[in-house]
C-alpha cells in the first residue's frame, strides 16, 4: 500500500511540474511530502491519501476552510488549499509554521460524529493528558472550527501543535 501511496504521489508531482522532496508525515490517512515548483520558487504540501472517505473528509474540509477564507485560528495557521486530485486522492495545500492545525481527513462536516457519551470521556481524558496545560487552547480551537460547522476528532498534539 504504501508503494502505492509513493506512485501517486509521484504521478500528481510529475502532472504539476513539482518534484518531491523529503517526506514531512505519515499516519493511518496517508502520507505528506514537501514539492518544490520546478517552474516557479516555493515549497507545497502534497498529501496522498489511503482511502477515499478520509480524502473526502478532507478536501471537503480545506474547500470550507477556503471559501471562508481562513488561513489562521485563534493564531494557529492553517493550511491554504491549492489543488486535489480526485482520482490520485491528492491534496496540495501550502506549507505552515507552528503554531498550526492541519491534519483533517479524520475530521465531521455539518455534525459530529454520533458516539456514545462514554466514548468521549475518554476521548477528552485522553486529550487532557496529551495536551496537559495547553488543552484550554485547544478546545477554542475546536470551538472555533465547530463554528465552522468542522468538528475535529482526530486531535493530537501533531496536528494541533503549538510553538514550544
Amino acid at each position: 500500500m504504501e508503494e502505492l501511496l509513493i506512485q501517486n504521489a509521484r504521478t500528481y508531482a510529475a502532472q504539476h511540474q513539482l518534484r518531491l522532496a523529503e517526506r514531512l508525515g505519515f499516519g493511518i490517512h496517508g502520507i505528506v511530502f514537501v514539492a518544490e515548483n520546478n517552474t516557479k520558487a516555493g515549497k507545497t504540501a502534497v498529501k496522498v491519501h489511503r482511502a477515499t472517505v478520509p480524502f473526502q473528509r478532507e478536501r471537503a474540509v480545506y474547500e470550507r476552510l477556503r471559501d471562508a477564507r481562513v488561513s489562521e485560528i485563534l493564531g494557529f495557521n492553517v493550511p491554504q488549499l491549492i489543488r486535489v486530485d480526485d482520482k490520485l486522492l491528492v491534496v496540495e495545500m501550502t506549507v505552515v509554521a507552528r503554531p498550526f492545525v492541519l491534519d483533517f481527513a479524520g475530521a465531521w462536516l455539518d455534525t459530529p460524529p454520533d458516539f456514545p457519551d462514554e466514548t468521549w470521556v475518554e476521548w477528552e481524558a485522553e486529550k487532557r493528558e496529551q495536551f496537559d496545560a495547553h488543552w484550554p487552547k485547544v478546545q477554542a480551537v475546536m470551538v472555533a472550527l465547530e463554528a465552522l460547522d468542522i468538528h475535529m476528532v482526530d486531535v493530537s498534539p501533531s496536528n494541533i501543535a503549538f510553538l514550544e
